[in-house]
């Protein structure tokens, strides 16, 4: 096959993640392979509630005319658990979903990894050792440091922090840290193909502090990173205030924002578009993508959830696998 195969995972079988994935590819027309990896029992019941059929075809490796493909795991019977009831049955599936699509990806079936959500909660009641996606990721390649980006249109946002409290994120607003990381950005920008990419640093404070009256981050942390940047020889720039630089990105002035803290480029993206932000896991060995929800309960199994941000990340992962390049060495 010449075009890319992306692996999708089915996520928590009791959420969204089934109907989303039939969903997406009812309506496919990508340049691109999918070959889920799930239960046909529960995607069964997706496409009932759906009302669509999916014409699969069994998953033998290495991979052979179109898809879809699907290879079946068997391992979350219906009659174990209930849509939008938090499950350990789900809780280790959604796990073994992830780690069989790794195998994949390692042993060159595959080129990306497209996951759909699966719950931190069913995890832990699983006893699975990992409270979510990019840690299971991590310990399943032995990836060293994975990096979180999203992009929404042309919009790209990376987290220099994220799922911290907030007292904490600030904490960390260090010069030495802000340059090791903006060296892993444009490390990692390379190697999605882009030779020379044109970052920005969002602020902390509001207005980039005013000069010192609003808070001394940008005077005394972030621009002397961003200066010691420049003389490293890095197209980079700011600190721009956060009310304005996300919108000057996504118009083209810049092909990266480095976000501050989680909900800094969270609100930016989401605000942009909702449904179509999508998440994008750079340091593996391959690349991954995700919807930027949740396994939404409260509406699983009711038809009624929105399948456009699983789309999205499945076009976003054709359009990068094959410029993907890992770096080899460190950005130190």
């Amino acid at each position: 096959m010449k075009v890319p195969v992306l692996a999708l995972t089915m996520g928590d079988p009791a959420g969204v993640g089934p109907e989303i994935v039939v969903g997406t590819l009812a309506h496919w027309g990508l340049e691109a392979e999918a070959c889920v990896v799930g239960d046909r029992r529960v995607l069964a019941e997706a496409e009932r509630i759906l009302g669509v059929s999916i014409p699969w075809k069994e998953a033998r490796f290495p991979l052979e005319g179109n898809g879809p493909f699907l290879l079946d795991l068997a391992n979350a019977d219906p009659k174990t658990f209930s849509f939008g009831e938090i499950s350990p049955v789900c809780g280790q599936a959604s796990f073994e979903y992830v780690r069989k699509a790794v195998e994949l990806a390692l042993s060159g079936f595959v080129d990306a990894l497209v996951t759909a959500p699966i719950s931190k909660e069913a995890l832990h009641r699983a006893s699975v050792p990992y409270i979510g996606h990019t840690e299971m990721l991590e310990a399943l390649t032995q990836a060293k440091e994975a990096l979180t980006m999203f992009q929404v249109g042309d919009l790209r946002v990376f987290f220099f922090t994220r799922h911290l409290p907030l007292r904490e994120a600030i904490a960390r607003v260090k010069q030495e840290t802000l340059v090791h990381f903006a060296r892993l950005v444009f490390l990692y920008l390379r190697a999605l193909g882009m030779e020379n990419p044109r970052v920005a640093f969002a602020a902390l404070n509001p207005h980039a502090g005013e000069g010192g009256l609003l808070g001394r981050e940008e005077q005394e942390e972030i621009a002397p990173a961003v200066s010691f940047l420049r003389q490293e020889g890095y197209e980079i720039s700011g600190p721009y205030p956060a009310d304005s630089v996300f919108f000057f990105a996504f118009q083209g002035k810049f092909d990266a924002v480095i976000s501050l803290y989680h909900d800094q480029g969270h609100i930016a993206t989401k605000c942009l578009d909702f449904f179509r932000t999508v998440s994008v896991t750079l340091g593996l060995p391959f690349l991954r993508t995700s919807p930027d929800h949740g396994t939404a309960f409260d509406i699983a199994g009711r038809g009624v959830a929105r399948f456009e941000s699983m789309y999205e990340a499945c076009r976003i992962a054709a359009r990068y696998a094959p410029l993907y390049a890992p770096p080899l060495e460190d950005a130190t």
